[in-house]
């Protein structure tokens, strides 16, 4: 279902990038704190779970985008929302990204979704919630797709909506958009730090990653066919890309969900907004707002909580806004 958007960018955020670099350097979340969980992995590796608890039996699960973690903005703030409407909240840490590295020498992808299956099942053991959803931003967001069309006929009873923003849903050709000189800034600042674990990675487990002799990698080709694509199983980074694009799994979802991209989103490519899957879908809603930006969706109404935030609960908590 193809969903009319309620967002309006107060000026100047209806330029995109003041949209998506405002919340990331500016947004201050006060008066806010968490309980981190361990959870130990089958293979021998760990997440960090980080809990907001208001004593609800209701629970919202928040994946981050690429290099993020729970203390991003847009986690906070989205947990910070839904406590304040009584539900427990918890952002997952994918590996190596909760401020130390994670045993193996593999780290976390697009594709991780047998990652956020565990989790998953491991807070359903608690028999404590009777009500979870989900909400991803960006990379978090096509895991989170990406899971639920494969899980489509073994996800628990509990788990009902899910809700994702600025999804690269298609990431062959969000990465030649990436790749432009009018996000070489982003680029840069994402393979600073990809860069850096792959020094760790390399000094942690020297017989299984090297560095690349001469130069470190410039964009994320170079990145996802020397480490990324190799070391989680596939072939090289067109592999990798095309076997964990949420694009192809999302028509098998059978949960209420929502995936609200913005067309004014420099990250995004033309095939990052499935309309045509979308349009009879009777479980897949996308919602594609004029202005936004990448994971920004900036508003100043409500208790300054951003319009992304109100448009997760509008749609977990009293159905399909403007259906």
């Amino acid at each position: 279902m193809i969903v009319k958007s309620s967002y309006k960018a107060p000026f100047p955020f209806t330029y995109g990038h003041i949209n998506t670099v405002f919340p990331a350097l500016f947004r201050r979340i006060k008066t806010f704190s968490y309980v981190r969980k361990r959870m130990e992995l089958e293979d021998g590796d760990f997440m960090d779970l980080d809990w907001s608890k208001v004593g609800s039996d209701r629970l919202v699960l928040l994946l981050h985008g690429l290099e993020g973690s729970s203390d991003s903005n847009y986690i906070k703030g989205m947990i910070k929302a839904f406590n304040r409407h009584a539900w427990d909240g918890v952002a997952l840490n994918f590996r190596g990204c909760s401020g130390e590295p994670n045993r193996l020498h593999t780290g976390y992808h697009m594709g991780a979704s047998a990652d956020l299956k565990a989790v998953v099942n491991y807070i359903h053991s608690f028999n404590q919630y009777k009500e979870l959803v989900l909400v991803g931003f960006s990379l978090g967001g096509n895991v989170l797709l990406k899971y639920l069309g494969e899980e489509q006929e073994h996800l628990p009873a509990f788990l009902k909506k899910a809700v994702a923003f600025s999804v690269p849903c298609d990431i062959p050709s969000a990465n030649v958009e990436i790749d432009k000189w009018h996000n070489r800034l982003y680029l840069a600042r994402f393979l600073r730090s990809l860069n850096e674990k792959l020094k760790i990675k390399s000094r942690l487990f020297p017989d299984r990653v090297q560095l690349p002799k001469g130069r470190l990698p410039r964009n994320f080709q170079e990145f996802d066919d020397y480490y990324t694509g190799p070391v989680h199983g596939f072939k090289d980074a067109q592999d990798y890309w095309m076997s964990c694009s949420s694009k192809r799994f999302v028509s098998g979802i059978k949960i209420p969900s929502l995936l609200v991209n913005a067309k004014d989103d420099s990250f995004l490519s033309e095939a990052c907004y499935p309309y045509e899957i979308a349009q009879n879908h009777p479980f897949f809603h996308l919602e594609t707002p004029q202005n936004g930006g990448h994971v920004g969706f900036v508003d100043f109404e409500d208790y300054r909580q951003y319009w992304s935030e109100l448009r997760a609960l509008d749609f977990v908590q009293k159905g399909y806004l403007n259906d």
